[in-house]
């Protein structure tokens, strides 16, 4: 049994600082993603941009959702470790490759090689599962969270600031960089990697004993997925655990919609009703999302969690980020941070209550009804990553066949179809049986 000693402790920070320079990593692409597809769209003569945006964005969670079986049962195989390795140098090599993107299939391509090899979130929970006792697990898990949200802070920030350098500094014009406007974000990105695999390499001890390893099953991809799609099924059909993965999978559906359409929006000139923002105002945005994050997870959830149950401030949530989604394309070009910025913060703040309420909401059912946690935990994961993969497709497509309309069908259109589906997940939600049964049956 794994002892709460100094030595876990240290492990436990070197996994937290790899796992924070890897979401630093992965957030600096996306204040300068929707610029470079665009110029590459535009190089190649490609009108469809909001679409192929939808597509460079869905590859990565695609090629996660496709590789997450292939490396967890790799994992128990040879260890965590050179799982966690292989992941920080697949990012050092797809980030490079994907600042020196010439083509859009070249830049889809190093997106799905960078979700295909990068399996180190799920690795690292399970990491942390093996050196912890039950009691502990949560608390631990919550530094899983605490990188998401430095990372997502930190990173679209740096990507903001260093993208197109050439037009900033004179230093660079003339130069790679110049022709490659976002590569120093790229290589930034890559070097960052390259210290996590350092620490993992010298500092991170394996966690998972040989012997165990040894013992473990052989690889079977299809039976991981078959069991994947088994237990989503079985899930579903739950009542209470069915009707709260409907839930979440709407809300992460309708909330990765944005994700492909919201920098569409404010790249676009003022002249066709956009912000016409700069990479770099696009990280600060970002930056503010990720710190209201870090806020209402860190210091508003647990006194929220104790004045409200979460069957009651889950449907909260859903209104909440739905009024901010809907609010995002009537920001104006004289007064844009006057608007947009309190909308990003609306929209974090309902995000930031959803994530952890779904999640006890879910571990209160489970309990209830005698399922196992880390089943219906997958369940949950398997239905958040269809909507991440379908989400951004589908708001780059509705984009595309908007942006130019006129009437009920405008750039206005994609945002819109956000806010209802948080109508329709706040609906769904409004179903949800208490946490507590004595206060159900009452």
């Amino acid at each position: 049994m794994a002892e709460d000693n100094k030595e876990v402790r240290g492990q436990l920070l070197i996994l937290f600082l790899v796992t924070f320079i890897d979401m630093i990593g992965f957030g600096i692409v996306i204040p300068f993603l929707t610029y470079l597809v665009d110029d590459l769209a535009t190089e190649g003569g490609i009108e469809a941009v909001g679409l192929w945006v939808g597509l460079v964005m869905t590859a990565y969670p695609m090629a996660q959702f496709l590789s997450a079986p292939l490396w967890g049962g790799l994992s128990d195989r040879i260890g965590r470790r050179p799982i966690l390795m292989i992941g920080l140098v697949g990012n050092t090599v797809c980030f490079a490759l994907f600042g020196l993107a010439p083509t859009l299939f070249i830049a889809i391509a190093a997106r799905f090689l960078a979700g295909f090899f990068n399996g180190n979130i799920a690795v690292a929970r399970a990491y942390i599962g093996d050196i912890s006792r039950p009691e502990q697990m949560a608390s631990r898990m919550g530094l899983i969270g605490a990188s998401f949200g430095l990372g997502f802070t930190f990173g679209p920030f740096i990507g903001g600031e260093l993208s197109a350098p050439a037009e900033r500094w004179e230093v660079f014009q003339g130069t790679l960089l110049e022709t490659y406007p976002y590569l120093l974000p790229c290589l930034v990105a890559s070097a960052l990697s390259i210290v996590s695999l350092l620490l993992a390499r010298t500092r991170l001890p394996e966690s998972l004993p040989k012997d165990v390893r040894q013992g473990a099953d052989g690889l079977d991809w299809v039976g991981t997925m078959k069991s994947s799609f088994s237990g989503l099924a079985t899930s579903l059909r739950t009542p209470a655990i069915g009707q709260l993965v409907w839930v979440t999978m709407l809300y992460s559906f309708g909330f990765t919609i944005m994700h492909a359409v919201f920098i569409l929006f404010t790249e676009m000139s003022p002249d066709s009703g956009g912000l016409g923002f700069t990479e770099a105002q696009n990280g600060r945005i970002f930056a503010v999302i990720g710190l209201t994050g870090i806020v209402v997870q860190g210091g508003l959830i647990r006194p929220l969690s104790k004045r409200f149950s979460s069957r009651g401030m889950l449907p909260v949530a859903v209104v909440i980020t739905g009024v901010g989604l809907g609010a995002i394309p009537y920001a104006t070009v004289d007064f844009p941070w006057l608007w947009l910025l309190p909308t990003c913060i609306v929209i974090s703040m309902g995000s930031g209550i959803f994530q952890p309420t779904s999640s006890s909401l879910l571990a209160s059912y489970a309990q209830r009804d005698g399922r196992e946690l880390g089943g219906v935990m997958g369940a949950m994961e398997s239905a958040s990553a269809f909507a991440r993969i379908l989400g951004p497709v589908t708001g780059g497509l509705v984009w595309t066949l908007t942006v130019d309309g006129t009437g009920w069908f405008t750039y206005h259109t994609v945002f819109h179809l956000c806010a209802a589906i948080m109508v329709l997940t706040f609906l769904v939600s409004l179903r949800l049986p208490s946490e507590d049964p004595a206060a159900e049956s009452e």
